[in-house]
């Protein structure tokens, strides 16, 4: 009788009791199938080609933060946590809210998922367990990391992309671990039993202090959002402009442009490669390019079709908005030998 007083004392205060937190452990043990590596742009100059998404469908439906990497499609390359890789393709994306989804070339898969519409609201002082590809710790099959935080505040996101606002609309989870690392944007926050409550979002800086944030997406937010893109509910993106040819493409010049995955994405900078042409003639990180040999630049793929129909060996004339001033540049365009191969060369996952 005793005996039988104390285990059930002991199941009631422990993890197998209905409503307690699983231990750590236990949760990573669970999380880590549903968490998968991305691998797109990137490259230059340190800018990571890497980043962390996770399952929403258990047809490999990939939910991710929009940033750089993405700008790989049609070829975006994602790696299961066992090691299996799925050619996918940017289905939707939300730049406002920072999300997006990805879909694989394929139908047959029955994999373990979140379900976008199953999460936990996060308040401040909730302990969570961050999972992420930080620094590209995994490859293959190897495990993500996996970090343990504190939500701090939730707060609005006052935070910048070198020069420019960050753009995400509504409050976020402040965390208190440097969760925001070069790849981790896209991986998935949950509580201590294993539900999701946010998801990392891209490298940015806060305003007023200049040190980077580390933050998530509240997943009662942007739960929705990520279910009505999984269902086609939500305006898709477009599919990457075709590859042109004859002509020099932004990555000939030393510029790598923000990933295009809306319709309009305007033709913002997000590196520039030391030594490049573009260099030279002082293009720089965060430019707006306005203007292409006096025509206006409403669009990256306005830009990169207008580029195609530039004589190789030719400089081009561009102006862009930088801190409010329009500033007017002449680049030097390689000739014919020295441009590289289509631009998706850019855009394979770099090997160390």
């Amino acid at each position: 009788m005793i005996l039988a007083a104390l285990l059930a004392c002991v199941v009631a205060q422990g993890e197998l009791s209905e409503g307690v937190p699983a231990s750590a452990r236990s949760v990573t043990a669970e999380t880590l199938p549903k968490v998968v590596k991305i691998f797109g742009a990137g490259g230059l100059r340190g800018l990571p080609a890497y980043g962390t998404g996770f399952l929403i469908s258990p047809r490999g439906h990939v939910a991710t933060a929009w940033n750089h990497v993405l700008d790989a499609d049609p070829n975006i390359l994602v790696v299961l946590d066992d090691g299996r890789r799925l050619n996918c393709k940017l289905l939707a994306a939300d730049p406002v809210g920072g999300l997006a989804v990805l879909e694989p070339g394929r139908d047959d898969l029955d994999l373990p998922y979140f379900d976008p519409a199953e999460f936990a609201p996060a308040e401040p002082g909730a302990r969570v367990l961050a999972f992420s590809n930080s620094y590209k710790v995994a490859g293959g099959d190897e495990p993500v990391a996996v970090q343990r935080a504190v939500v701090s505040a939730v707060a609005e996101l006052d935070a910048r992309r070198g020069r420019n606002a960050a753009g995400i609309a509504g409050p976020v989870l402040i965390l208190d671990a440097p969760t925001n690392n070069p790849g981790s944007a896209g991986g998935p926050v949950v509580d201590r039993r294993g539900l999701l409550v946010g998801i990392l979002g891209r490298e940015l800086k806060n305003d007023a202090t200049n040190v980077y944030v580390n933050y998530a997406l509240p997943a009662a937010e942007v739960g929705p959002t990520l279910a009505a893109m999984v269902e086609g509910e939500f305006v898709a993106a477009d599919a990457a402009p075709p590859v042109l040819s004859g002509g020099p493409q932004p990555a000939d010049l030393g510029a790598l442009l923000v990933a295009d995955v809306v319709r309009r994405t305007p033709a913002y900078v997000e590196l520039v490669e030391e030594g490049s042409p573009a260099d030279a003639a002082g293009l720089r990180p965060d430019d707006l390019i306005v203007l292409l040999g006096g025509d206006l630049v409403p669009s990256i793929r306005q830009l990169r079709a207008r580029l195609a129909a530039v004589e190789p060996g030719e400089p081009v004339d561009v102006v862009v908005r930088r801190d409010g001033e329009l500033i007017p540049l002449r680049i030097a365009v390689p000739v014919a030998e020295d441009l590289r191969e289509p631009p998706a060369k850019l855009s394979r996952p770099r090997r160390r």
